[in-house]
């Protein structure tokens, strides 16, 4: 394939926060922001460090981003399932922050855990971005030529392919978005999917086709930037909160309050996707990694009561056992 002449116009998104009512004061000393080395991860940060200091009208040099190479990062040629699932994305920048090497740290939050260290707490969720998946290398899921290869390591994406084109064929595609997109330039693939977020965070909007949401569900929480820090930081948590952004926040926890109800890992093919803000819409579907067989439902309740875990508990009822048997259910 020869370039990607492909192009999506991401959607609006919110503009930085003003100067809050209550801007608190300079630290005496730069606030340390933890944060992965990928160029997207950066690029998160620079956000965060931006909108922090803008509502609180402090000089950029109020906070040092300090950057820490995950476990996630080293190891690329290996689906994550195999290797140590979502922790691999935090534990590095978790230990730094439970020892007071960092004062916060930024994450994706589809790649953050469902339970959480209670040392820690998600202080800050900033304005969802795209919450859609971008499909390179074919104008449409229908256009991909039969038989073509579809390059991911996400057990969601390629159960809802499989679903939709049993006739491809997945291979194991992993790295940050320049590496994915060199693997499909070198021809390891016909086609990918990436994260429209992820795309538009590195200026990279000239690529690919998005698909709708309400046909190809995204990953719980993607799009989703949260910032944590220590529970008993009430500085740092009091200033977090100047830009934690309500509807997001209402979405993000919902989502992982499917997740943690659903007891599912980084094997269980799991899509969704949340509306609204203080009255939700959800839809979900649970996959077999195959894609063959599936469960949907839909609920719209209000925020912050228990919405989700009841859809959770009854898609579980719902499954065939091919789509059950990859989620263990709700914690003891």
């Amino acid at each position: 394939m020869a370039g990607f002449p492909e192009r999506f116009a991401p959607l609006a998104q919110p503009a930085m926060p003003d100067v809050t009512q209550n801007p608190l004061p300079a630290p005496e000393r730069p606030l340390r922001l933890g944060t992965r080395r990928s160029p997207l991860a950066m690029a998160q940060a620079h956000e965060a460090r931006d909108r922090l200091c803008k509502a609180h009208e402090w000089r950029e040099d109020a906070v040092e981003i300090v950057p820490v190479l995950a476990s996630g990062d080293k190891v690329q040629d290996r689906p994550l399932a195999e290797i140590g699932g979502k922790a691999l994305w935090t534990k590095e920048l978790d230990g730094w922050l439970i020892e007071g090497k960092i004062d916060f740290s930024v994450h994706s939050m589809k790649d953050v855990e469902t339970i959480r260290p209670e040392q820690i707490a998600i202080a800050a969720l900033l304005p969802r971005a795209d919450v859609r998946d971008v499909l390179v290398g074919a104008s449409s899921v229908a256009a991909i030529p039969p038989g073509a290869r579809v390059g991911t390591s996400a057990p969601r994406r390629a159960a809802q392919m499989l679903s939709l084109r049993p006739d491809l064929t997945v291979v194991g595609f992993r790295g940050n978005v320049a590496t994915r997109l060199a693997k499909l330039q070198a021809g390891e693939a016909d086609v990918t999917l990436l994260a429209a977020a992820g795309l538009e965070r590195l200026g990279e909007t000239g690529v690919g086709h998005p698909l709708e949401a309400a046909e190809w569900l995204p990953a719980p929480a993607q799009g989703a930037i949260g910032i944590e820090c220590r529970a008993d930081d009430a500085f740092v948590k009091q200033a977090l909160s100047a830009i934690d952004h309500a509807p997001t926040r209402a979405q993000i926890m919902a989502e992982r309050e499917l997740l943690l109800a659903l007891g599912g890992n980084c094997h269980s093919p799991i899509a969704v996707w949340t509306r609204g803000d203080s009255e939700l819409t959800m839809t979900a579907r649970l996959y077999s990694p195959d894609g063959l067989v599936k469960v949907e439902g839909e609920a719209t309740f209000s925020a912050n009561s228990d919405g989700a875990s009841v859809l959770a508990r009854r898609l579980l009822a719902d499954a065939p056992e091919a789509v059950a048997v990859h989620f263990a259910g709700p914690p003891a």
